[in-house]
């Protein structure tokens, strides 16, 4: 019963609990039902089909109720539609009047706003543009920067700082690039100064181009010009001889050369500036110049260029080797001042006349202090003539660009002489080989055309040698014309070297004409005297070797027409040197004459150690010595050959050599070493002195006076006749008389031999003879021994 009841309960709390939920689900939102349906699955669980059940019949319910009202309702529905029906067709004209109303409202807010929105982003754009303006200096220096317009950038910062930035200063970009801006220059500074120091060491190794270039274009001015002379040379060049056309052409080339040099004066030829870019210098100068450090950079660049010119002034160790060696030398430093030259008149300051003054005196003490020294070296002459034009198309150059080139030619003027020092030694080797190759034999001529072209070379002229016959003999050897011919080559060589040194003609011929002397006076002459002293020159040679030097003295006179042909200088203008030619050749044909006389001495002491005497002979053979008569003949053929000298020459040769014989036969008998002679070999040694009194008297050449000659052995006569005749009271009475017949005999050489014959020996058949004959003539050798020890005891104390 209890459970009846409860079950009763909770069927009743379970119908409760469905109505509550049915009428909060009618009375809910839909969205809040699930967690209410979800109770009634949490309930009892039978409860959901109780609630099912519920649910099913209050729908129902429901269902009656709307369709009751329907049903009340429906006729008036029905006539609510069928007045709307009639109401549609109005409603829809109202719609489509007020849509347009409010499309037209819509458009014309829409295109307000529009307008709005544009004229706030013109204002906003206005207001940018403006603010922009301002800040495009700092965008602009800032490109320029990066494009390396430096100067340009700076002058802009410049305007930043003075009147842009203060105008925008408020935003913090334009105080970061205030705040930049000494950096930058900076920057900029470093830059120009970086590119400054590439265009140092570019044109350092580009100077060498550039005076290249300047240095040829002097070079073609001058050749332009002289082709231009050459072509307008006139009558100069209308002569059929070669020598004057060659003349011609040396006075033209002179005379072009001096105009060369007033047109190079008169203009610039092509500069630095069209060779070399200079912007880095003006760029790094103008950007110090607005950083206010001009001075800074001025210092710096003027120091950089006078290291570098102590590098270009300094040479090569072997640059005297070759012309190369020089050119290189001068393109560089004509580029370095040809720079300077365009520095020092495109800018403003950057360098001054001063400056460039000093640096060009610096120069030119290293450039003279460095030629003097390596031409020394130099011994070609053609080198040195290279050097000189090297030298002289140098300095017109740097004349034409207003430095000083003064020194310079004074300097040449050095190198002049060691320019004909190296001609003399090389014309010395000429003149050694010329005289190497003659034969020393007069020049044989067969024909005409022979003759003439010796006398086309030499200026030979002999009427009795033009009227003999063909073939002939010319006096001189074939060495003498090939010395004139040299000669003159000299003085053209010599000449060379006064082309462009701008000097007048006098000037040009005084030079000549010491040049031409000192190849007489010292190189020919040396080489003469040389030649003389050689051992395989004989008389013969020698003989020839006065012809030739008598025939080249005459010719002197030839060679100062020559030079006054070159010059047009009249050789009567004052303080005109002379030719020296006269004495040159006098000294080396006295040179050559004392050798003649010492060889010729020489053969006959070649004869004398020939002699073989028998000292101790009983008696002479009755003939001369074999030795004497072949020195004899000799002699004869000798002077035959000395009958081309001149007359003085071989008389002196004669007298020369038969004094010469005289001595020696002299000092034979009176020798040292000959202890004893007898009377038999006195006897002997009178025949050969016969045969040279005999030879003197022959008048081997001709012109001596009387018995001149013969007097060359009047010493040994006057000797031997005191021995022969034994006239030794006569001698004794009349010593120190002027008449003495024997006052050639001096009482030491009777003495000396004397001394000699008076031996007591077996040997001496002489003193024998006496001692067996009568003793008294011993006694009087003794007395008369003694008396002429007394005369030389005298005159010993005497002197």
């Amino acid at each position: 019963m209890i459970t009846s009841n409860m079950a009763d309960n909770e069927s009743v709390e379970c119908i409760t609990e469905h109505e509550r939920i049915l009428q909060e689900i009618e009375s809910t939102d839909t969205a809040c039902v699930g967690p209410t349906l979800r109770s009634v699955y949490d309930d009892q669980p039978n409860a959901h089909k109780r609630f099912m059940e519920k649910l099913e019949v209050r729908i129902r319910n429901h269902d009656r109720e709307i369709e009751k009202m329907c049903n009340f309702h429906h006729q008036g529905f029905v006539d609510a539609i069928t007045e709307l029906l009639k109401v549609r067709a109005d409603a829809e004209k109202l719609m489509v009047r007020q849509e347009t109303q409010s499309n037209r409202s819509l458009l014309v807010t829409a295109q307000t706003e529009e307008v709005i929105r544009c004229r706030i982003q013109q204002r906003n754009m206005t207001t940018t543009v403006e603010r922009l303006q301002l800040c495009i200096p700092g965008m602009r220096c800032d490109g320029r920067y990066l494009c390396s317009r430096y100067y340009a950038a700076l002058k802009t910062m410049e305007q930043l700082e003075k009147v842009y930035i203060p105008r925008v200063s408020r935003y913090r970009f334009c105080q970061i690039m205030a705040e930049n801006l000494p950096k930058l220059r900076e920057d900029i500074k470093d830059i120009s100064m970086s590119d400054l120091k590439d265009f140092l060491e570019s044109i350092r190794k580009h100077s060498d181009k550039i005076g290249e270039t300047a240095m040829k274009q002097v070079r073609d001015v001058v050749v332009v010009i002289i082709y231009k002379q050459l072509g307008t040379a006139g009558p100069g060049f209308t002569s059929t001889s070669p020598e004057e056309h060659r003349r011609s052409r040396i006075r033209v080339r002179l005379k072009a050369i001096r105009i060369g040099r007033l047109e190079r004066l008169e203009q610039r030829v092509k500069g630095a500036q069209d060779l070399v870019d200079f912007s880095p210098v003006y760029r790094c100068l103008h950007i110090y110049t607005v950083l206010g450090d001009r001075e800074t950079f001025e210092n710096y660049y003027r120091k950089q260029r006078k290291k570098q010119a102590r590098l270009v002034l300094q040479p090569q160790s072997n640059m005297q080797e070759t012309v190369e060696g020089y050119r290189r030398y001068f393109n560089q430093i004509v580029g370095f001042f040809l720079v300077e030259d365009h520095v020092l008149h495109s800018t403003q300051g950057l360098l001054t006349r001063a400056f460039t003054d000093e640096l060009w005196n610096m120069a030119l003490s290293k450039i003279t202090a460095v030629l003097r020294t390596h031409s020394s070296y130099c011994s070609d002459p053609d080198l040195v003539l290279q050097l000189k034009n090297l030298i002289v198309i140098f300095a017109d150059t740097l004349q034409g660009y207003g430095y000083p080139v003064n020194r310079l030619f004074d300097l040449l003027f050095e190198i002049r002489d060691q320019y004909n020092e190296t001609l003399l030694k090389k014309w010395a080797l000429v003149f050694r080989e010329i005289f190497e190759l003659d034969n020393y034999s007069p020049i044989p001529v067969e024909t005409e055309e022979e003759y003439k072209s010796v006398v086309s070379r030499f200026p030979f002229h002999d009427a009795e040698i033009e009227k003999q016959d063909f073939p002939k003999k010319l006096p001189m050897s074939q060495s003498v014309p090939q010395i004139y011919v040299q000669v003159k080559e000299f003085i053209y060589a010599s000449l060379k070297f006064s082309e462009s040194l701008h000097r007048s003609w006098t000037e040009i011929d005084d030079m000549l004409r010491k040049s031409t002397n000192l190849l007489l006076t010292r190189t020919l002459s040396g080489c003469l005297q040389h030649l003389t002293k050689k051992p395989h020159i004989g008389l013969t040679e020698l003989v020839q070797i006065i012809i030739n030097t008598t025939h080249l003295e005459q010719a002197c006179k030839y060679l100062e027409d020559f030079i006054t042909n070159i010059t047009n200088v009249s050789p009567e203008t004052v303080h005109t040197t002379r030719l020296y030619g006269l004495s040159t050749f006098k000294d080396a044909r006295h040179a050559a004459e004392g050798e003649i006389y010492t060889k010729l001495n020489q053969k006959i002491d070649e004869f004398i150690q020939l002699a073989d005497y028998d000292w101790g002979m009983p008696e002479s053979d009755g003939q001369a010595s074999g030795y004497l008569m072949d020195l004899i003949n000799f002699l004869r053929s000798t002077f035959q050959v000395f009958t081309h000298l001149p007359g003085k020459v071989a008389q002196t040769a004669c007298m020369s050599a038969c004094k010469h014989l005289s001595t020696s036969l002299m000092q034979m008998v009176l020798d040292s070493e000959l202890k004893q002679i007898s009377m038999g070999a006195v006897q002997q040694f009178n025949l050969d002195v016969i045969q040279c009194e005999l030879f003197a008297s022959s008048e081997p050449v001709p012109g001596f006076q009387g018995d001149t000659l013969q007097l060359a052995f009047i010493d040994l006569r006057q000797l031997l006749d005191l021995f022969m005749v034994w006239d030794w009271s006569t001698y004794l009475a009349d010593y120190g008389q002027p008449t003495s017949k024997y006052l050639r005999v001096n009482p030491s050489t009777a003495l000396a031999l004397l001394e000699k014959m008076k031996d007591t020996s077996k040997k001496n058949t002489i003193f024998s003879q006496f001692r067996k004959n009568d003793r008294d003539k011993q006694k009087l050798i003794e007395t008369v021994v003694k008396q002429l020890r007394s005369l030389v005891n005298g005159m010993s104390q005497h002197s």
